[in-house]
């Protein structure tokens, strides 16, 4: 029948979110959320490194940020693959992974540990 409203499928991603995480450690509020959402990324990534290297006197010498990069890019955008779907199986979608690689890169990056601390 057509005419009936389909049910929403609810996994278990559908109540992870990097913002509500935040929020509940009280690292972030509102007034932060307007302010980060006037930068860019870019904006924000120099923005880091220069605060993580200010107590060091600005230098972060014989630490591979170049090389680990990619790293870094790759658990963020996996997290956020994890609070913007319902599922695992959206998120591969949403990522253009096939499972295998999909669920080696789960057990490297670990994402449901991180949303259920």
């Amino acid at each position: 029948m057509s005419w009936k409203r389909k049910k929403k499928s609810r996994g278990r991603n559908t109540y992870y979110s990097l913002s509500k995480k935040l929020s509940q450690e009280k690292k972030i509020n509102n007034d932060f959320k307007i302010m980060l959402a006037n930068l860019s990324l870019e904006e924000v990534i120099g923005l880091k490194l220069e605060l993580a290297s200010k107590p060091v006197n600005n230098r972060l010498y014989g630490f591979p940020i170049w090389n680990n990069l990619t790293n870094l890019v790759k658990d963020a955008i996996f997290k956020y693959a994890y609070s913007a779907t319902r599922t695992q199986v959206e998120a591969m979608k949403f990522l253009g992974l096939r499972p295998n690689h999909f669920h080696k890169l789960k057990k490297r990056y670990d994402p449901i540990s991180y949303f259920e601390d």
